[in-house]
C-alpha cells in the first residue's frame, strides 16, 4: 500500500520502532548519516546497513552488512540509496519480512513499491522522515537543523 496522505504516514510514523537504514554513511555530510542521528535522537532503534562499514558504529549504532543479518523484527527499511538500487533492497526487505519501506527523497521505483504492496507492506517513495516528523508534530525532541 503506498502511503501518501498525512494521516497515513504520520501513523506508519508512529507505529514504527525498529529501522534498519540501508546506504548509511560514516561521513557526516551525508543526508543518510544527519537522518541516522536525528532518527536516534527521537527515539527510534535505528540498524545502521553499509557492507563496507560493517562491525564499526555511525552515533554509537553497529552497522550491519546486509538486512539477512538482523535479528528481529524489522519495522521499516529506510532506503538511502538511488532508485535502480532500492528494487534489490525493496526485494531484500520483503525477504526478511519488514512491515513497511521508506524511500527517501529523490528514491522513485514504482515496480518495487508495488512489489512490497502486493505482500502487505507499507511503502513511502520521495519523502524523508526527518522532513516528516517535525512537519506532522511527531517530533519527540527539540532539534534544530
Amino acid at each position: 500500500m503506498l502511503l501518501e496522505s498525512d494521516e497515513e504516514i504520520a501513523d506508519l510514523l508512529s507505529a514504527t520502532q525498529r529501522i534498519a537504514l540501508v546506504g548509511a554513511s560514516a561521513k557526516t555530510d551525508r543526508a543518510s548519516n544527519d537522518v541516522l542521528r536525528y532518527l536516534l535522537d527521537q527515539g527510534y532503534e535505528v540498524i545502521p546497513v553499509n557492507p563496507a562499514l560493517a562491525g564499526q558504529q555511525i552515533h554509537g549504532a553497529d552497522v550491519v552488512a546486509s538486512l539477512a543479518v538482523i535479528d528481529g523484527e524489522i519495522d521499516m527499511v529506510d532506503i538511502f540509496r538511488n532508485s535502480d538500487a532500492a528494487g534489490e533492497v525493496v526485494d531484500d526487505a520483503i525477504a526478511i519480512g519488514a512491515k513497511s519501506i521508506w524511500m527517501q527523497l529523490g528514491v522513485i521505483n514504482m515496480l518495487a513499491a508495488e512489489r512490497a504492496a502486493a505482500r502487505g507492506m507499507k511503502v513511502v517513495m520521495d519523502r524523508c522522515p526527518k522532513i516528516e516528523i517535525p512537519r506532522l508534530g511527531l517530533s519527540k525532541v527539540a532539534h534544530g537543523g
